[in-house]
């Protein structure tokens, strides 16, 4: 539903690209970085928690090209869910699965990046160094590999240095602001703005965090985002097939 005073009409292709958070090994509700608060996710689309099956109940719901996977349980305890993130890309070879497991030196993405529809997401939250970063993307297919520039508020997670090097960017960044997750605050707008300005027109952004309703997805691709990553707005219904056909159909042309 649209806010008041506000026509829905999306100006340019975007991607929507669902979000399923794993702890413990189910999906569960990510709500402004606060981890350990996390419960058990509840959709609108299944009864089941287990990741797989709602990966499924996604896909046949909803008309995505696309779906991101955070997994907690690497990023928190180095307890990554390969398998299970494997069995997910092979039921599904025509969708493309976005991981993020807290990719580092000490764990490589080499066991996920083997699925050819996986695509890495490198957070920042989870590394060290800029060599890290760089050493890591040059093992990648450059059209497999995704930055993730992990926020919390105005606060930079992980490694300074590769917030301040466009230059090393890969040509596909997120804008990730965990204080918006689960929130009704709404996407972070005017990170998004700062980073389109020195990412350059060679990158397309993706925006993570706040996206509540379509008058926010409206914005959004009226100020060229590529793509929206979207959890509690789907999962509770405020956004649907209808809205989201929009947007694949633009994408898609």
């Amino acid at each position: 539903m649209a806010r008041p005073g506000f026509e829905f009409a999306p100006t340019s292709p975007m991607q929507i690209i669902p979000v399923i958070d794993i702890k413990d090994g189910i999906a569960v509700h990510a709500v402004q970085g606060r981890r350990d608060s996390y419960r058990p996710l509840v959709t609108r689309y299944t009864d089941s928690t287990d990741p797989a099956t709602l990966v499924g109940a996604l896909c046949a719901a909803l008309p995505i090209a696309a779906i991101y996977i955070a997994d907690l349980d690497a990023i928190m305890q180095s307890r990554p869910h390969t398998a299970l993130i494997t069995r997910i890309a092979r039921a599904h070879p025509g969708l493309r699965v976005l991981v993020d497991a807290g990719f580092s030196a000490a764990h490589s993405p080499a066991s996920c990046a083997m699925q050819d529809n996986v695509d890495i997401v490198l957070g920042s939250e989870a590394l060290s160094t800029l060599d890290e970063l760089e050493t890591l993307l040059a093992a990648l297919p450059a059209d497999r590999a995704f930055l993730s520039l992990d926020r919390k508020g105005a606060e930079r997670l992980g490694c300074k240095d590769i917030f301040d090097t466009p230059s090393a960017w890969p040509a596909r960044v997120i804008h990730m602001n965990l204080s918006r997750v689960g929130s009704d605050g709404g996407p972070d707008f005017a990170g998004l703005a700062e980073l389109r300005t020195r990412a350059g027109p060679e990158r397309r952004l993706f925006a993570a965090g706040g996206v509540r309703d379509v008058d926010d997805l409206a914005r959004l691709a009226a100020e060229g985002i590529a793509g929206a990553l979207i959890g509690s707005a789907l999962h509770d219904g405020r956004l649907d097939a209808a809205c989201l056909a929009t947007y694949h159909e633009r994408a898609a042309r």
